[in-house]
């Protein structure tokens, strides 16, 4: 069996930027390129006897597009989606805040 740690590496090495950006589009004009919000774990582990396996999953969330028009660059948010990703980051963001401030109280 082929070393999990470098197999995990060699195939997670086209994750990242590839997943976050989408391809080029051209509609009218108008060219726009989808971002998403990405997630991806990968674990593994073997045992004394050679048992061993791993495993991975990921998710991805559209967020919005950059839209260029004529010389015009924007990007433009799905507000649904970016409130998806935003509310559970500035709930954890509070709770930190307020846990370092009762901290910092005493």
């Amino acid at each position: 069996m082929p070393n999990i740690a470098l197999e995990l590496g060699r195939i997670s090495a086209n994750i990242g930027v590839n997943s976050a950006y989408g391809e080029q589009q051209d509609v009218d004009g108008v060219r726009i390129v989808p971002v998403a919000a990405t997630w991806t774990g990968f674990g593994g582990g073997s045992d004394e006897s050679g048992n061993g396996g791993g495993g991975g999953g990921g998710f991805s969330a559209p967020i919005g597009a950059y839209v260029r028009r004529g010389e015009t660059l924007t990007f433009e948010p799905n507000i649904v989606s970016l409130l998806a990703v935003g509310i559970p980051f500035i709930w954890v963001t509070g709770r930190v805040l307020a846990r370092i401030i009762r901290v910092l109280k005493k």
